[in-house]
C-alpha cells in the first residue's frame, strides 16, 4: 500500500519550493529528498532552477517522490505541483508563484499575516493555505528560513519522518557548523510546531492553476535586424522589492548628516536628492528619502552610515510604500 497522498499519472508525488537566493531553498529540497529517500526508503529526485546565482534573484528547487518500485526517469522542471512552498511571499510580484497548482493543492507560505490576506495576493481560489511566520523563527534562534520551512513541509507531508530530518541536519550540520545543529533542530520543531492551515473548498469538478512559462520578448523571429536595441533602457521601471529578505533601511532623517557614504554603497537608484543651501548659503545636496522600488535589503548603506540615521528595521506589509520617496526620472520619462 502506497504511503504517497496523492500520485500523477507517471506515479509521481511533486513539491515546488518558490524562493529568492539567500534564504536557502535549494538546500532545502536537497535535505528534503534526502529524508524520504534514506528515512522511508522511498525513490525520489531533486534539482533546482535558478539564473545568476545571487542574493534576490528567483529560485525554485524541485522534489519528486515515488514508491521503490517506480523509476524516476523524468527530470524537467515541476509544472503541477501537490504543494508549494514559497519562502518569500514578495515573490508574487516577479513570478507566478502558484502556477500549475492542483485544484485541492496545498501552498504554504512564509508571513505573518492572515489567511484572507495572503489569498487575495496570491489570487487563489481554493485548496489549502498554510501559513508559518518562518523569518521570525530564524531571526529568533538565529538560523535561517529554510529550516523553519522544512518543519511547515514536514507537518503538511505527514507520510515523512520527522526524526529521519533531524537526522539529515545533523549530519547536515555537524561537521562544518557543530554549534548550527541544535539551534536548527528547534528551528525545524518550531516550524513543524507553529504551522497554521485554512481550507477553501473547491466546487465539483473545478479545475486547477494553469501553468504559465515566462517567454522572453525577443526572439529570432522578432529580434531587431543587426542585434540592435531601439527601445530606451528599462533599469528604472523594475520593481526589486520583491529581492528583499525580509529587513530593509529605515531613515531618521533628523540624524543625517547628507555625507552620501550610503549612497556611495548603494548598487541601486534607492536615495533621491534635492539641491539646496546650508546655512552659509551655500549650494549643496540634501537626502530627502529612500526610493524603495529599488532596495534590495541589502543593507550596505546601514553599515556604511556614520551617524544611526539608518537602521535595519523588520519589513511590515506597505511600510514601504508608505515611506517611500519617489525618484525622478524627466528624461527617461518623457524620451528626452
Amino acid at each position: 500500500m502506497s504511503i504517497l497522498p496523492k500520485r500523477n499519472e507517471l506515479g509521481f508525488f511533486e513539491i515546488r519550493l518558490e524562493s529568492i537566493g539567500g534564504l536557502g531553498a535549494n538546500l532545502a529540497g536537497k535535505m528534503l529528498a534526502e529524508a524520504g529517500v534514506l528515512g522511508l526508503g522511498l525513490n525520489g529526485s531533486n534539482f533546482s532552477s535558478y539564473g545568476s546565482e545571487k542574493k534576490g534573484s528567483p529560485v525554485k528547487s524541485f522534489i519528486r517522490f515515488c514508491e521503490p518500485d517506480v523509476e524516476i526517469r523524468d527530470h524537467s522542471p515541476i509544472e503541477q505541483p501537490h504543494i508549494i512552498g514559497i519562502f518569500h511571499e514578495a515573490l508574487y510580484k516577479m513570478v507566478d508563484v502558484v502556477s500549475g497548482l492542483d485544484a485541492e493543492g496545498i501552498v504554504l507560505v512564509n508571513s505573518p499575516r492572515d489567511f484572507d490576506g495572503i489569498k487575495k495576493d496570491l489570487q487563489l481560489e481554493y485548496g489549502t493555505l498554510a501559513i508559518v511566520d518562518a523569518l521570525t523563527i530564524s531571526v529568533e534562534e538565529k538560523t535561517k528560513v529554510n529550516t523553519a520551512m522544512l518543519g511547515a513541509l514536514f507537518r503538511i507531508c505527514d507520510f515523512l519522518d520527522p526524526d529521519a530530518m533531524k537526522k539529515v541536519i545533523r549530519k547536515t550540520f555537524e561537521k562544518k557548523y557543530p554549534h548550527m545543529v541544535e539551534p536548527n533542530i528547534r528551528t525545524f520543531e518550531r516550524g513543524y510546531n507553529e504551522v497554521r492551515f485554512k481550507h477553501y473548498d473547491a466546487p465539483v469538478g473545478a479545475e486547477g492553476k494553469t501553468f504559465s512559462r515566462p517567454l522572453p520578448q525577443l526572439g529570432y523571429l522578432t529580434q531587431e535586424i543587426g542585434g540592435a536595441i531601439i527601445a530606451p533602457a528599462n533599469s528604472i521601471l523594475k520593481d526589486l522589492s520583491g529581492s528583499r529578505q525580509g529587513f530593509l533601511p529605515e531613515l531618521k532623517i533628523e540624524k543625517c548628516i547628507h555625507c552620501a557614504s550610503c549612497d556611495t554603497v548603494c548598487p541601486d537608484f534607492c536615495f533621491v536628492w534635492e539641491k539646496g543651501e546650508d546655512k552659509r548659503g551655500r549650494e549643496q545636496m540634501f537626502l530627502k528619502g529612500i526610493d524603495y522600488q529599488y532596495c534590495k535589503g541589502c543593507l550596505k548603506c546601514v553599515e556604511a552610515c556614520p551617524t544611526d540615521a539608518l537602521g535595519d528595521l523588520r519589513e511590515a506589509i506597505g511600510y514601504a510604500e508608505a515611506n517611500r520617496v519617489r525618484q525622478n526620472f524627466p528624461y527617461a520619462a518623457g524620451r528626452i
